[in-house]
């Protein structure tokens, strides 16, 4: 067990520490391939797993529901433990909702189940990120236009390929080779820039970092196993959301942080020792549900 779980894991925290020392060494501006692997190689990841080949998208509601339930629940649990410890709630509450589902849950997802894993990470990914780019992004800013979230490309990516799937529509197999190539680029990328983003942040707010690390894989643990038993999943989807339960703070957490101007410093804190103590959590989660 103990090989297995290091077989999965090593391979996602190999490729953000190159990430993190390759930017310790020579600092690497990596604005434009971020932008290019949320504009492009992301959409067509999501694109290609949702409408590459027949799936039954029904079959995914549970746990559609179930990430529902992980992410706003455990911003409702952090609520009062923010009150508690003198935190803003706009600084401690969005971290331990939106986590890194898409950095180091596509990966994971793949690692440990296969391939055939990837449709059920996406939907996976696609709660968390629609409520982030929403609910998130509006909290932060009252004055966020939520009409505009369609124009997101990794939500239009995930509406367009919705359709092709429910239509019936297959692209031609070039083509679609095509689409699928791009998206192998997203994963790596992403997991080489968190690693780059880790190497810039600094542990200037250590005490809410130490905080948000524990608070938000074990309330996401919690819930995850409470609405997975309330829900009726079992197998890959009840092992699929314990693990999406204990991933840690997304990176864009920090960046929502930076451009609303809410205490970045705090975040990037929590961001980085959350993303450090996955190296317990992530273990942890994984022989729950492989043992």
């Amino acid at each position: 067990m103990l090989l297995r779980i290091v077989s999965i894991l090593l391979p996602i925290f190999a490729i953000v520490a190159i990430g993190y020392f390759y930017a310790r060494r020579f600092k690497p501006d990596m604005g434009a391939a971020n932008h290019l692997n949320m504009d492009v190689f992301v959409p067509a990841l999501v694109f290609y797993a949702l409408a590459g080949k027949p799936l039954d998208l029904g079959s995914y509601g549970p746990l559609a529901l179930g990430a529902l339930v992980v992410v706003l629940g455990s911003g409702l649990l952090a609520w009062p433990v923010a009150k508690l410890l003198g935190y803003q709630n706009k600084t401690f509450i969005p971290p331990m909702m939106f986590n890194n589902s898409g950095n180091i849950g596509l990966p994971l997802a793949v690692l440990a189940w296969g391939e055939a894993a990837l449709p059920a990470a996406i939907v996976l990914f696609m709660v968390e990120n629609t409520l982030h780019f929403s609910l998130g992004a509006r909290w932060l800013d009252p004055h966020a236009a939520l009409a505009r979230l369609w124009r997101v490309p990794v939500v239009a990516a995930a509406l367009l390929g919705l359709a092709f799937n429910l239509g019936g529509i297959q692209l031609w197999d070039p083509l679609l080779m095509s689409i699928k190539m791009l998206g192998d680029i997203a994963v790596p990328l992403m997991l080489f820039s968190l690693g780059v983003r880790l190497a810039t942040t600094h542990l200037g707010e250590w005490k809410i970092g130490v905080a948000g690390a524990l608070f938000c894989p074990l309330s996401g643990l919690l819930l995850a196993a409470a609405s997975a038993w309330a829900l009726g999943l079992d197998g890959r989807d009840r092992e699929m959301l314990i693990v999406f339960g204990a991933l840690p703070p997304a990176v864009l957490n920090f960046l929502f942080a930076e451009r609303y101007r809410q205490e970045p410093d705090r975040v990037a804190s929590i961001v980085l020792i959350g993303n450090l103590a996955a190296l317990f959590f992530l273990p942890l989660a994984l022989y729950l549900t492989l043992n």
